[in-house]
């Protein structure tokens, strides 16, 4: 609202692999990760080509890179390389945002959130694989000298009770 803005969110609750990965990573990871990769594609893609004239822009609250990251954590190495194939095709066709906001927490406040927003089937994700998925974040940044990155550091913060911290986030985000 504050930006004029179409909003573009993750669809992962309809996803049938994601309990099942819980359960069983090793079998469920290459579903998955192809699934989400297929549906964030498909998402983005329509979205972007349907821009409104009502809108100054799209805030999305996810990047398709984000499908690779976490393949890179979740696939063998033949799987990953058969998804790497996938993905580099789709990502020649998504638009590159103009500003990239990554909103870090640190892993004990993760796992926080995790517990708070009950989720049955992630209550039992460990905190080495929040750290893994975080350093797969950290390459992404270090490695995209085209993108308009913004870090911002919310680990202490909590913007979705607290006004004043919103308020910094936007103004942040405003002002690169």
């Amino acid at each position: 609202d504050e930006f004029n803005a179409k909003i573009v969110l993750e669809r992962f609750a309809d996803n049938p692999f994601l309990p099942k990965f819980y359960e069983d990573k090793e079998r469920f990871a290459f579903p998955l990760e192809m699934s989400f990769l297929a549906d964030r594609y498909q998402q983005l893609s329509d979205d972007l080509a349907q821009l409104d004239l009502f809108k100054n822009l799209i805030v999305s609250d996810y990047y398709i890179f984000k499908s690779l990251i976490f393949a890179q954590i979740t696939l063998q190495k033949d799987e990953y390389l058969l998804y790497r194939k996938m993905f580099d095709l789709m990502y020649k066709e998504i638009r590159k945002p103009d500003l990239y906001v990554y909103l870090y927490q640190n892993t004990d406040r993760l796992l926080q959130n995790i517990k708070k927003r009950g989720r049955e089937y992630e209550q039992n994700i460990e905190a080495a694989y929040l750290q893994k998925i975080h350093d797969g974040y950290k390459n992404f940044i270090s490695t995209q000298q085209e993108l308009n990155i913004l870090i911002i550091d919310v680990s202490e913060i909590d913007f979705v009770n607290n006004t004043e911290d919103y308020s910094y986030i936007l103004n942040k985000i405003k002002n690169t």
